[in-house]
């Protein structure tokens, strides 16, 4: 680990005992991964908690919009938070493997539901992975990268219709 920190620290910020840490976690590295995992949960994969999530195809652009919307509130949680979680993606490969089996939960839970809406099976998991990566990176542009030349409304407009593009057999 990067960060000059041990247990005794880290149980001492909990407010319980070293040997109550130890009790649930082996080590520092577990309880980076359990963190990891509580943070993903609430911040990088939210979809996989909304239940309630339709893509019927007479409301597909509001679906799609309240994506984004929902999405860009996740982003804003905590800038610094992500960019450390983003390098230990590239840098640490059981943080990496985490993340990619959780991309993979989310493609194939809206994979689901979108069959459950009559949405046909074919490219399926490419169309929902190429989706998701357009979301993503509005996201990041607006929360992070702030090109200033860059009109943000126009930008989800495009999105949004290159996703309905993907779907276009689908949507008509």
């Amino acid at each position: 680990m990067k960060y000059n920190i041990n247990t005794a620290k880290i149980a001492f910020q909990a407010g319980v005992s070293t040997g109550i840490v130890y009790q649930y976690f082996k080590d520092k590295y577990d309880i980076l991964i359990e963190g990891l995992e509580k943070y993903g949960e609430t911040v990088f994969f939210p979809m996989l908690k909304n239940s309630n999530l339709t893509f019927e195809k007479r409301n597909f652009d509001s679906v799609i919009k309240d994506m984004i919307e929902y999405y860009i509130d996740n982003h804003k949680i905590s800038n610094v938070a992500h960019e450390e979680i983003m390098s230990m993606v590239h840098s640490d490969k059981r943080i990496d493997e985490y993340y990619y089996k959780r991309e993979l939960e989310i493609t194939n839970s809206i994979k689901e539901i979108l069959i459950n809406n009559n949405f046909s099976d074919n490219n399926l998991s490419e169309k929902v992975h190429i989706m998701l990566g357009l979301i993503d990176n509005l996201c990041h542009e607006i929360k992070y990268h702030k090109h200033n030349n860059m009109n943000y409304s126009i930008m989800e407009n495009l999105i949004i219709e290159n996703i309905k593009n993907l779907f276009k057999n689908d949507l008509n």
